[in-house]
């Protein structure tokens, strides 16, 4: 049904977004950013690519912070750093600003969705890092993140991690 309403009334994507959504993705908010696009959507959010590449889009689980101040909004994307058992470790990028003259509900949603994605959070102070139980868009259950603070031993906080990791699958498993 839904691929018939998008055949129909179209994805609800800017005219000139060249992005590729999937199947069941759907366009929640969108701003200019010169000739490109910021876009939101069900999935995550849409950034402009670098030197002239195609948009790419960002999973709302992998937006670690997300700032909206005067005209601004500023991005801070992680990138998956390896594995700890089953919990996956994170390592955050330089923050990405984007200047929006016409921001529209794009911050609103943002916010909504990057909060939204986090079922629960700890911090863990020695060695300092994050534990977060995200909700990855489009899938089934939730992933343990690892963000740990940029002076942390993160092989020790991969011990860590499998060990919080192993024991919260081990409730799941309790009837």
């Amino acid at each position: 049904m839904r691929a018939l309403l998008r055949r129909l009334f179209g994805s609800g994507a800017p005219e000139g977004f060249t992005g590729e959504l999937v199947a069941d993705e759907h366009v929640l908010a969108s701003a200019a950013l010169g000739s490109s696009w910021l876009v939101a959507t069900s999935h995550g959010l849409w950034l402009p690519g670098a030197q002239g590449a195609g948009p790419r889009r960002v999973g709302w689980h992998l937006v670690s912070k997300a700032t909206w101040s005067g005209n601004v909004l500023s991005v801070v994307e992680s990138v998956e750093d390896g594995a700890a058992g089953e919990a996956v470790v994170l390592r955050d990028l330089v923050p990405q600003r984007f200047p929006l003259e016409s921001p529209g509900k794009v911050p609103q949603v943002v916010h909504e969705r990057v909060t939204g994605s986090i079922r629960s959070r700890h911090r863990h102070e020695s060695p300092g890092a994050w534990f977060l139980q995200r909700k990855v868009a489009g899938r089934d259950g939730v992933v343990l993140q690892v963000r740990p603070d940029p002076d942390s031993d993160v092989e020790q906080l991969r011990g860590i991690a499998a060990s919080v990791a192993a024991k919260i699958a081990a409730l799941r498993e309790e009837p």
